[in-house]
């Protein structure tokens, strides 16, 4: 792939929305910016109580067109059987390889979802990897410069943080793509309640708030790096 193909980032979620749920403003940002930013599902999420796969995908691609994105893809690896296994880490070396990103993102290592927790680990597996020039060396290899982990379900001490204010409402819009999980409209046997359909995006607006609240911002999100931030100047 040939350099202008190439993502400045590059982010990984178990299913399509816990992207835009972590960090939705973070993304709307940079492609505003003209950055391009690009999402790898590694699920379909077929698992999910509500919606179908069809309804899903067709929900992603309306996320992706409210953000910006310059690519979305699916290694519609099982949901809720990620494990730390060779052809997983393989999948998505494969991935950071054929997009060549400046920084990679992955949820945070501890969430309630165990699909959330697989996809952090099988991230930084990966990112290791696809450096070494002898592991799957028909592709060549690519170093990750930075990799960041954001947060979905539970919140952690950052070590970063974005003010997202002035594209709040852009994330906003991103997440209400996803009406099959978090409109508490549905009926019947197609439907039932979640911890999504009961308020769920109030609780991240109001986690976003009070990120911000920390730097005097309406609205924050943030991140953790297990590397110490590099500065030839404070």
């Amino acid at each position: 792939m040939s350099e202008n193909n190439s993502l400045d980032i590059l982010i990984f979620g178990a299913h399509p929305d816990d992207a835009e749920i972590g960090m939705g403003g973070t993304i709307a940002k940079h492609t505003a910016a003209g950055r391009r930013v690009g999402i790898c599902d590694l699920t379909l999420a077929e698992m999910s109580s509500n919606g179908t796969v069809e309804s899903r995908r067709k929900e992603a691609e309306e996320a992706s067109a409210v953000l910006g994105l310059a690519a979305r893809s699916n290694l519609q690896l099982p949901d809720r059987g990620l494990y730390v296994t060779p052809e997983h880490v393989e999948r998505i070396v494969l991935e950071i390889r054929k997009w060549r990103p400046r920084l990679v993102f992955a949820p945070y290592w501890e969430d309630r979802h165990p699909d959330h927790i697989a996809c952090s680990k099988l991230v930084q597996e990966a990112v290791f990897n696809a450096k070494l020039r002898r592991f799957m060396p028909d592709v060549p290899a690519h170093t990750v410069k930075e990799s960041y982990y954001y947060f979905i379900n539970d919140v952690f001490e950052p070590s970063v943080m974005v003010d997202v204010t002035d594209v709040y409402e852009t994330k906003t819009a991103s997440l209400r793509a996803y009406r099959s999980q978090f409109e508490p409209a549905g009926t019947g046997n197609d439907y039932v309640q979640t911890p999504l359909t009961q308020g769920y995006l109030e609780r991240v607006e109001a986690r976003d708030r009070l990120l911000g609240l920390r730097r005097s911002v309406p609205y924050a999100e943030g991140f953790v790096n297990k590397l110490p931030y590099m500065a030839e100047l404070l």
